[in-house]
């Protein structure tokens, strides 16, 4: 039998919100092996699909910048949340969007190297750690183009905890971009529509939800049935122009078609997404200082 140590247990608890001995029956049923844990959970219908990237360790800001038909979303990591309020981080942030915007670097090290009214980015980095005392980290950017009959929407959530970058095509109404980046923030869906979902996907959700309804004892001649409708409101749930529009729950994300636009891309930022939050031991902290 697999080592189930408590640190997965809670891992498996804050990814399914189920209790912890169920959890760890889980962990021991497939080994340790976490993302199939979900798998069964969800089968037992038990859990919801886990979002696995919900935990946000880094700290610091995500901000974005536009120049002509070019637009950059960026995010810079900084060690604790204090730094996301010092005025020279945030212009720094500012900075690099725009840098990265109107220099289009291919590569992080040819948009370190960009040279700037101070030196380059990567030494305004260096001296932004210096000053402020934490380590100061780019850790990504996206450049996008668009055509000219597009439009740039651009939202900043919480100063720049999420950062939202989005192109609509056949219109150039920057504030209908904008409410859809509103809409990309608040929501978090994972494609633009039901087209862009990966086969494998689609084919290991529906395994899933099979082994669901099996479990709820439904007769086999209407699984079928129900596997479809689940699917389709899981398609629905994960695609942007499907979703409920935030502003008004009334109508879908395709209301931009009533604007003559359609949603050809977006790129959302969470600050720290998939960094794994370092953990650490208060009580040993205090005790290797008291030696000292």
């Amino acid at each position: 039998m697999a080592d189930i140590s408590a640190k997965l247990v809670k891992k498996l608890r804050d990814m399914t919100g189920v209790g912890m001995m169920d959890a760890k029956r889980a962990l021991v049923e497939v080994e340790g092996d976490i993302d199939k844990a979900v798998d069964h959970l969800r089968e037992k219908g038990m859990a919801k699909a886990a979002k696995k990237n919900d935990r946000v360790a880094a700290e610091g800001l995500a901000n974005v910048a536009s120049n002509g038909n070019f637009a950059a979303i960026v995010e810079i990591n900084s060690e604790t949340d204090f730094v996301s309020k010092n005025e020279m981080f945030q212009e720094l942030v500012k900075k690099i969007a725009t840098e990265i915007a109107t220099n289009k670097p291919k590569t992080m090290e040819e948009a370190l190297a960009l040279k700037t009214d101070k030196g380059t980015l990567e030494s305004e980095l260096i001296e932004a750690t210096t000053v402020i005392g934490e380590k100061i980290n780019f850790r990504r950017f996206e450049l996008v183009k668009k055509d000219d009959n597009a439009a740039f929407g651009a939202y900043l959530h919480m100063g720049g905890r999420i950062a939202v970058l989005t192109v609509l095509e056949g219109t150039t109404d920057e504030e209908v971009a904008k409410d859809v980046a509103m809409h990309v923030a608040a929501i978090n869906p994972r494609y633009v529509n039901d087209a862009q979902i990966p086969q494998e996907e689609l084919a290991h959700e529906e395994s899933v939800l099979k082994e669901q309804a099996l479990n709820e004892g439904k007769p086999a001649n209407i699984v079928d049935k129900m596997v479809a409708g689940r699917m389709n409101k899981f398609k629905a749930e994960i695609s942007l122009v499907d979703q409920p529009f935030v502003k008004d729950p009334d109508m879908t994300v395709q209301y931009v078609a009533s604007k003559g636009a359609t949603v050809k891309s977006f790129i959302r930022f969470e600050v720290g997404e998939g960094i794994e939050k370092r953990e650490d031991n208060f009580v040993d902290e205090v005790m290797s200082q008291v030696k000292k």
